[in-house]
């Protein structure tokens, strides 16, 4: 008997050092905000890394040509620090981009010419700005700091991206979104959801049309 209530107290002192072992676990969780926003950001990527490539292959312009390769190689590195964040905190990432990205891709390889150009340049305008007003979101609205710390170094990577591209967009003639009273990028002054708000919200690499109607779903949807 003396025995089994000692095997009785060791198990209960077992389980009661792993109790907090399983708080601090469950505590370690990412919030939906930041989950999300590496999910969105990695499709983004993908999305980026494609489209940098067909660029590269198909711009008739030698600045597309260019702004494709410098895009695939600064979202590859990007999306490096996504995954190995995403890994640390548990979070599965999606293994493509989202269908209406996919759309985007598939209408840009059956572009040619200047054409290819224009729908590039406007898709990528669209991209960014959403990728850009995203990555604030998470800045100013996510609990994990190692997803907030990805944020803060990918902003200036995308911002920069975003001038390029209007420059570019000036050149060539195609409409550039309109900054809103805040100074942040927004299509015809307006604001664009990030991930985790509403799943309305258009994901990195989706389009929006001028009137402000959603054409591309939540991020992290397919």
């Amino acid at each position: 008997m003396l025995g089994i209530k000692r095997l009785g107290l060791l198990a209960a002192l077992v389980l009661v050092g792993l109790a907090p072992a399983a708080a601090a676990q469950a505590a370690a969780q990412p919030s939906t905000q930041d989950s999300q926003y590496l999910q969105a950001v990695h499709q983004s990527n993908l999305f980026e890394i494609k489209a940098g490539e067909l660029a590269r292959e198909k711009g008739q312009n030698q600045e597309v040509k260019r702004l494709g390769e410098m895009f695939k190689t600064d979202h590859t590195q990007l999306d490096q620090s996504v995954q190995q964040t995403a890994s640390q905190l548990g979070v599965q990432l999606p293994g493509e981009p989202t269908a209406d990205q996919r759309q985007i891709l598939d209408r840009l390889n059956n572009a040619r010419g200047e054409e290819f150009d224009r729908q590039w340049v406007t898709a990528q305008l669209a991209a960014h700005l959403q990728a850009i007003q995203a990555t604030q979101t998470e800045i100013s609205q996510g609990q994990e700091q190692s997803v907030i710390q990805l944020a803060q170094t990918a902003l200036p990577v995308l911002q920069a991206h975003y001038d390029e591209l209007v420059n570019l967009a000036q050149q060539l003639g195609i409409p550039v979104p309109q900054a809103s009273a805040t100074g942040t990028p927004s299509p015809s002054g307006t604001t664009t959801p990030a991930p985790g708000g509403t799943t309305e919200s258009p994901a990195p690499g989706g389009t929006e049309s001028p009137g402000g109607t959603t054409e591309t779903p939540a991020p992290g949807t397919s």
